[in-house]
């Protein structure tokens, strides 16, 4: 076997150092060299290479891959329908959101149903775990516990255990003996998970990786790690709300932008099996500033309600806050209120919008309700509580169609909506028991939902 070494790599130009240095020879870049592992290359007489055999395509054959349940649908969802045997996914998400206590809820309900699972607990002892799982009730499953950080004792675990599923908690905690840097920098993190996911792949284990997130909301350590697996989950929520999303942003098994969604209570995650009625408000009364919308995530509609307050501007420039929408989306859509529909009272007015539990509204699906929302708000107009919009707004005001709409209206007509406004469909067939209005300019759809009832 080949000796190995550590050298320094740097991360901008690429050149190679035996020792640290602070800054770079090459690019004269300061604190970009980062250690790596290197194989040496003066010691490869007892190294064996396999000769490559290429395959043409129409021979290879496809095998259906059998995927484990994990015990939770909602999670099985964003996977794609299961644990793939073989995979390797990575789990972020803010510290204390509840990913220690997903995964060990999967390792418990895996275990009952006789599955071999290994659980790497870096962070937590053994009682500290053990504690967890007496409150999720599975204190009693046969799950392997290993409160351990080396890489070595690790690996020499999964030989012998060999389980089907591995969990680390966490991977950034993880750290090898051959490379003399701190656990969590880029070096360790990227030697580390090289190793288990090479592990992973020579055999049916699956193996999940929990990583921190840093301040900004993005993976700690190297870029890398994302593209070493095959899945990156985001566990998500609002620290003042008992409502967690498990959002998929990569799945080499199954579709990105699946959304679970999860309550937290005292005993653990309990799936929410309807989530529509969870981003919809209880009104009672009609309320100016109120409009619902449909947005897909991955393949699931899921209704939300959109709230705007619009409020006149003391002092300086008017403000835009928003919560769950994009800012910048915001902002243009204030525009095209103003320059396309004549709303120009909103360049002297305060706008605040929001999504309620929460939930992102990443797709410009969004467009049209947001709309609707802020000029309610602004006229004290309020909209029907069964009406819904979907359509993405142009900067001209044109509302421009979406895709899978037969999907969303019949979410929405499941949910009790009876009147949806989006953009005419020429081959659009007709839902039962929801009517659809056509809109071709923005100012149009103002006009018809803020219409009186009487």
């Amino acid at each position: 076997m080949a000796k190995v070494k550590a050298i320094y790599v740097c991360q901008q130009c690429g050149y190679q150092v035996v020792k640290w240095l602070g800054r770079c020879p090459g690019c004269q870049e300061w604190n970009t060299l980062v250690e790596e592992l290197a194989a040496d290359a003066w010691d490869r007489s007892d190294a064996t290479v396999e000769e490559a055999q290429p395959v043409l395509l129409p021979n290879v054959t496809l095998d259906e891959t059998i995927r484990l349940a994990s015990g939770l649908a909602e999670f099985d969802r964003v996977l794609g329908g299961g644990i793939v045997p073989s995979s390797v996914t990575l789990v972020g998400g803010e510290p204390g959101i509840g990913k220690s206590t997903l995964l060990l809820s999967i390792a418990g309900s895996l275990a009952t149903s006789g599955k071999g699972v290994l659980y790497v607990s870096g962070e937590e002892s053994l009682q500290q775990t053990k504690l967890r799982a007496m409150r999720l009730g599975y204190s009693s499953c046969p799950v392997h516990l290993l409160a351990h950080t080396q890489l070595e004792g690790i690996v020499e675990a999964i030989h012998r255990l060999k389980p089907q599923v591995i969990v680390i908690d966490s991977i950034q905690v993880i750290e090898t003996s051959v490379l003399g840097s701190a656990p969590g920098s880029i070096g360790q993190v990227r030697a580390c998970a090289h190793e288990l996911v090479r592990l992973v792949k020579e055999g049916p284990s699956a193996l999940f990786l929990v990583g921190h997130l840093t301040k900004e909301g993005y993976l700690a350590g190297p870029k890398v790690l994302e593209h070493l697996v095959d899945t990156v989950l985001y566990f998500e929520g609002d620290s003042t709300s008992g409502f967690r999303l498990l959002r998929s942003t990569k799945n080499r098994f199954g579709a990105t932008h699946e959304l679970g969604v999860f309550h937290m209570t005292s005993e653990g995650l309990v799936e929410v099996s309807n989530p529509s009625e969870l981003f919809l408000s209880r009104r009672t009364e009609d309320v100016a500033g109120c409009m619902v919308t449909v947005s897909l995530e991955g393949s699931r509609p899921l209704l939300v309600e959109v709230q705007a307050l619009t409020s006149p501007c003391g002092i300086g420039l008017p403000r835009r806050r928003t919560s769950g929408v994009d800012g910048n989306r915001l902002s243009m859509l204030i525009a095209v209120l103003e320059q396309r529909v004549g709303l120009n009272r909103l360049a002297q007015e305060d706008v605040f919008v929001s999504s309620l539990a929460g939930l992102r509204l990443l797709e410009p699906s969004a467009d049209l309700g947001i709309a609707i929302a802020i000029a309610s708000s602004l006229k004290g107009r309020p909209t029907r509580r069964t009406d819904v919009a979907i359509g993405e707004v142009g900067l001209t005001g044109e509302v421009l169609p979406v895709v899978n709409v037969v999907q969303r209206l019949h979410e929405a007509k499941r949910v009790g909506f009876q009147r949806c406004f989006m953009a005419a469909h020429r081959e659009l067939s007709p839902v039962e028991g929801i009517e659809i209005v056509p809109i071709r300019h923005l100012s149009e759809a103002v006009e018809e939902a803020l219409r009186s009832k009487s």
